[in-house]
């Protein structure tokens, strides 16, 4: 596009990435903006807590039973042994059944809890994926010059699942570890406070390496989230354009930058893994130097004060279950500076700027049907606009176009031909001065009623995934079958279509390769023809085809503009010398203005552009 090397280079997904020092910018913010997305499933939150609470408690209780059956046996091998008694297998049995049951019941309420939580975060996952779609249409263009599409699938996709993914073993996990820990600290001190007190000792020292993991561990799960939509951004940008890549030999450079970008998540990603790995041997040593403790004390007040054998088997399990969820908990907290991390980029692009909101009490240009009423005549009035505001390239412009006037607009690469339709269809707003379409200022219009209005065909003809029909009908989506062939057949399209083995059913690929460059901009046209515009403009759109084409498509341009407003961009003039007016652009300005026959006489910049394309040698 003529303005495209005055805007600014895209950053983020090829640009900086988050090194291994930096933090996070406000995790604690990160963590309340989910807890407030969290806040619609209250109730379905409350009740996995309550089943979520009823298994941790069957599950606790476990030990404390199996106990009862340790110590029927111990003290049934006593007697047989004094020969006092036997074993009481009735009873072992007995309690044996009971503990089978509770285990089954905190397995069915385990399920439960599971099925449900996945159920909150999977709707968790839909709800940012529709706020980020909605967000993406409300962004304005100049988000997109700074970044690329990689940077913002990787925030769709890599992003959102990481938090719903991390979510979905996190919250249910902290829960269940919270429950745990008071209820075994609970069955614990009921069974002896001196062992109690041994286990608790080392609680302290595994906190102490808890914190330590995490404080150093979230930079690099932030790095390694940024960098991989670094990755993205660069793999997405070589798969689009890898004919272009591969014809000026750019295999080795691509390989080289993939390497360098891959090599920036190898070192962010094994590091973070390395240190989340940390966590668990680290808290494990801790934990056995306490059991081990408890053991030797166990031994001891069995022997001294009688404490029962299936007592000390409970509560060595209690302090294997009160330790596990305290890793647990670490680990989760590990897991949660990811999910911080992620979410952050997610929010981070929800909080972008948007597009200027449309007015609280718009213009209506559409009559009682819903169809537009408006004419046509177009005025630019002292508009400034610059991509950057400290570097303005649209000085001062002002212009009157009447109704049905055929305006072409002409100048070097970098005049700002393009960028003057774009503030026509209020792609960008500008910096100062007016628009008007019909003596109406566009900013006091619905976007969407602006652009009904205009007709658009662009150089590079985008077409998406589906039928030949279904891309012409973009241009209006009520269209009949027949009204689509109409307008393909005013494009010159029929027949090349019609040539095709499925006819207008063709199905277009995703990269549009199974028909040809000048075809594609033909069924662009055709689109347009079906949109059946007030206004047109025509940027570059003959460009792509061959001249034969090209004539057939001038003459149904002719039809088309008939009557219409017509902003033509051409850099072939040979294209436009018919227009009523010309528009000559250099460096935002308008040099010249006039027809093709005036501005020859006056042999300056038009002519010399023209005489340029013309001259021989």
């Amino acid at each position: 596009m003529s303005q495209q090397n005055r805007q600014p280079q895209r950053q983020g997904g090829r640009g900086r990435g988050m090194m291994a020092g930096d933090k996070a910018k406000d995790f604690s913010g990160s963590i309340r903006k989910l807890i407030r997305y969290l806040k619609p499933f209250a109730v379905r939150l409350i009740i996995i807590i309550l089943i979520a609470s009823a298994s941790t408690v069957f599950s606790i209780i476990g030990p404390k039973i199996l106990g009862s059956a340790t110590t029927t046996l111990a003290q049934g091998l006593v007697a047989k042994y004094t020969g006092t008694g036997s074993i009481d297998f009735n009873r072992i049995f007995s309690i044996l059944r009971t503990l089978g049951t509770i285990y089954v019941i905190s397995m069915i309420f385990s399920y439960i809890q599971g099925w449900l939580m996945a159920g909150v975060t999977q709707r968790l996952t839909y709800t940012l994926r529709k706020e980020i779609s909605e967000k993406i249409n409300r962004l304005p263009l100049s988000y997109f010059d700074k970044q690329t599409h990689g940077e913002v699938l990787s925030r769709i996709t890599n992003d959102v699942d990481t938090v719903s993914q991390t979510l979905n073993q996190s919250i249910q996990q902290i829960f269940t570890s919270v429950i745990t820990v008071i209820g075994v600290l609970y069955m614990m001190l009921r069974i002896s406070w001196q062992l109690t007190i041994m286990a608790l000792i080392v609680v302290p020292l595994s906190g102490i390496a808890a914190a330590f993991v995490v404080k150093n561990s979230q930079p690099y799960f932030k790095a390694q989230q940024k960098t991989l939509g670094n990755v993205n951004g660069h793999i997405e940008e070589m798969y689009g354009g890898h004919i272009v890549m591969k014809a000026f030999n750019g295999e080795e450079r691509s390989i080289n930058e993939f390497n360098d970008l891959n090599n920036k998540l190898y070192e962010a990603g094994w590091k973070a893994q390395f240190m989340s790995g940390l966590m668990q041997p680290i808290t494990n040593l801790i934990g056995n130097i306490g059991y081990v403790g408890c053991c030797v004390l166990g031994g001891y007040l069995s022997i001294h004060n009688g404490l029962a054998i299936g007592d000390i088997q409970a509560f060595i399990q209690y302090v294997r279950s009160f330790n596990q969820p305290i890793t647990q908990t670490a680990q989760m907290m590990n897991i949660l500076q990811s999910t911080a991390a992620a979410a952050e980029r997610v929010f981070e692009f929800l909080e972008e700027s948007e597009e200027t909101p449309d007015p609280e009490n718009p213009v209506s240009i559409r009559d009682e049907n819903g169809a537009l009423t408006i004419r046509g005549d177009v005025s630019f009035e002292n508009v400034c606009f610059g991509y950057d505001p400290n570097e303005i390239i649209i000085h001062n412009f002002s212009a009157y176009f009447a109704q049905g006037k055929q305006v072409a607009i002409v100048g070097p690469t970098g005049a700002g031909k393009t960028t003057i339709v774009k503030l026509l269809m209020r792609f960008y707003d500008l910096n100062s001065g007016t628009i008007y379409i019909d003596g109406i200022d566009t900013r006091n219009l619905r976007r969407n009623d602006l652009r009904d209005a205009f007709g658009m065909v662009l150089q590079d003809a985008w077409l998406s995934s589906g039928t030949i029909m279904d891309n012409i009908r973009y241009g209006r989506m009520d269209a009949t079958d027949e009204e689509v062939v109409q307008a393909a057949d005013n494009a010159y399209a029929d027949h090349f279509i019609r040539t095709l083995e499925d006819g207008y059913q063709t199905v277009i690929n995703e990269e549009s390769t199974n028909i040809s460059q000048g075809q594609k901009q033909l069924l662009t046209i055709a689109r347009a023809f079906l949109s059946d515009p007030k206004l047109l403009i025509l940027d570059e759109a003959t460009s792509s085809v061959d001249t034969r084409t090209e004539i057939l498509i001038q003459k149904g341009m002719e039809k088309l503009m008939k009557g219409r407003t017509s902003f033509v961009i051409a850099h072939r003039l040979s294209t436009i010398r018919n227009a009523d007016i010309i528009l000559c652009m250099d460096h935002g300005d308008i040099v010249e203005v006039g027809n093709h026959e005036e501005l020859m006489e006056k042999n300056g910049f038009y002519a010399k552009l023209y005489n340029s394309q013309f001259a021989e040698g």
